[in-house]
């Protein structure tokens, strides 16, 4: 699948780290500096052991983030030698002792993942599907808000990478990251209520397409074999009847191939609240609700309906951008993680 799925953007990006130490601290390298910085950088509140910190990530400083990560990936996993047949092996004259050539990145790489609404303007409602160029506008952006949100901490860890040395505007990081952008081939997401309409492909067409022509090759080459001249098929020869038949069979297997890789690309539409304002929302109403539901055990059917009409009037729960819970944070009890 591609970058865009389920009205998300799921970002990749991988940003070649400088070799060597920068001339004014030659005694860190520019890979532990990255390193250092993303030490630096708060977690979100999400957890017992950090929702008391008094910092919160800087990615939590925008309504677009669903899930953020860096990490500096310095080269690729070793998995053994290529497996195959030891027979063939024999065979070929392909000796195990004999070192394989080994995969090896030409620098360490600062990645970067997230997954983020796929909307360039907050408030706007997820796309079912977008142009290439749309999901360029996205990813834009996205990168515009980072810059206005934590520039200080995206110059702290980039300005160890390889061309960032001209990224002075939020213009010039989007360019920057569009560089750095890698196809994300399968992204995942779980926040369905209920299952999406998935792609479905007309097997039955798709099956008449490939085998008719086979099977007119098939009874052209039994003509053919067993004596007969020629077939009343547009005047033809068997033989060249036959041939025609294979090769438009060929031409319609390799169109089947191709339109249902097409059609396996194609993004699952988004669901009704899959944008972080609703889920955030969701939260929220989630945890208050359970709170209304603690407090008026044995109510009266008078008392429940009032005490409803209360909790309805003071969290609004078709508000999404008010009386919610803040991103980054685990739960809404404290006020200070609730918007007004």
């Amino acid at each position: 699948m591609p970058d865009l799925d389920s009205g998300h953007i799921f970002l990749t990006t991988m940003a070649p780290i400088l070799p060597g130490a920068p001339e004014d601290n030659p005694h860190s390298s520019h890979e532990q500096r990255v390193r250092m910085a993303l030490a630096r950088l708060p977690t979100a509140n999400q957890s017992p052991a950090t929702e008391t910190g008094p910092y919160n990530s800087p990615f939590t400083r925008n309504m677009r983030n669903h899930l953020a990560r860096m990490f500096v990936l310095n080269d690729v996993v070793y998995n053994g030698r290529v497996g195959q047949n030891a027979l063939k092996a024999q065979i070929e004259g392909d000796k195990p002792f004999v070192p394989q050539k080994v995969d090896r990145l030409n620098a360490p790489y600062l990645i970067f993942c997230a997954d983020v609404d796929a909307i360039t303007e907050d408030g706007d409602a997820l796309p079912a599907t977008l142009t290439k160029a749309q999901q360029k506008e996205v990813r834009s952006s996205y990168a515009h808000k980072l810059w206005e949100t934590m520039r200080e901490e995206l110059i702290a860890i980039y300005s160890n990478c390889y061309g960032f040395e001209n990224v002075k505007s939020a213009d010039d990081f989007a360019d920057y990251l569009e560089r750095c952008h890698v196809e994300t081939t399968m992204p995942f997401h779980d926040y369905y209520l209920e299952l999406p309409r998935f792609n479905t492909l007309p097997l039955k067409g798709l099956l008449y397409g490939v085998l008719a022509p086979v099977l007119v090759g098939i009874v052209a080459l039994l003509f053919w074999l067993f004596g007969m001249q020629a077939l009343p098929i547009l005047g033809w020869s068997s033989l060249k009847t036959w041939i025609l038949a294979f090769l438009l069979g060929g031409v319609a297997a390799f169109l089947a191939v191709k339109f249902t890789l097409r059609n396996g690309e194609k993004p699952l539409a988004p669901a009704k609240y899959d944008d972080l304002p609703s889920v955030l929302k969701s939260l929220y109403i989630q945890q208050k609700f359970s709170e209304f539901f603690i407090e008026n055990q044995g109510a009266s059917a008078a008392e429940l309906h009032e005490a409803f009409g209360r909790f309805v009037k003071d969290h609004r729960p078709a508000d999404r951008h008010s009386k919610t819970q803040k991103p980054g944070v685990i739960s809404s009890s404290d006020l200070k993680n609730v918007t007004s």
